[in-house]
């Protein structure tokens, strides 16, 4: 990931809704969660949610898909990895032993 690609995405997760919503989806893969669904779950109005969802898929951070009527979101664990080590990658200049707490915690889940 470049500094290009990264800047969208944490833009649209430093907003409190669409931080609720990644991490929901996060919580929900494989499957995912219909639209209406995520709305309800975040007592959100559907027409905001809409905009929420559409600002985190341009930022490349979840993934839709048409299911009959419906409209499945699932986040992109690609797209999360890459803007994780994209933050981490020179951690510790270095120093391999000083990120091992953080590399831990990161392969625990």
């Amino acid at each position: 990931m470049v500094k290009e690609s990264a800047i969208p995405a944490l833009s649209a997760l430093a907003q409190g809704t669409r931080l609720d919503v990644f991490r929901l989806l996060v919580r929900h893969e494989p499957d995912g969660l219909a639209a209406g669904d995520i709305a309800r779950q975040l007592d959100v109005p559907q027409n905001t949610m809409s905009a929420h969802l559409a600002i985190l898929a341009r930022a490349g951070l979840v993934r839709s898909e048409r299911h009959s009527r419906s409209i499945i979101y699932r986040a992109d664990l690609d797209a999360l990895r890459a803007l994780t080590l994209f933050l981490v990658k020179d951690c510790c200049a270095g120093n391999a032993e000083l990120c091992a707490p953080l590399v831990a915690e990161l392969t625990c889940c």
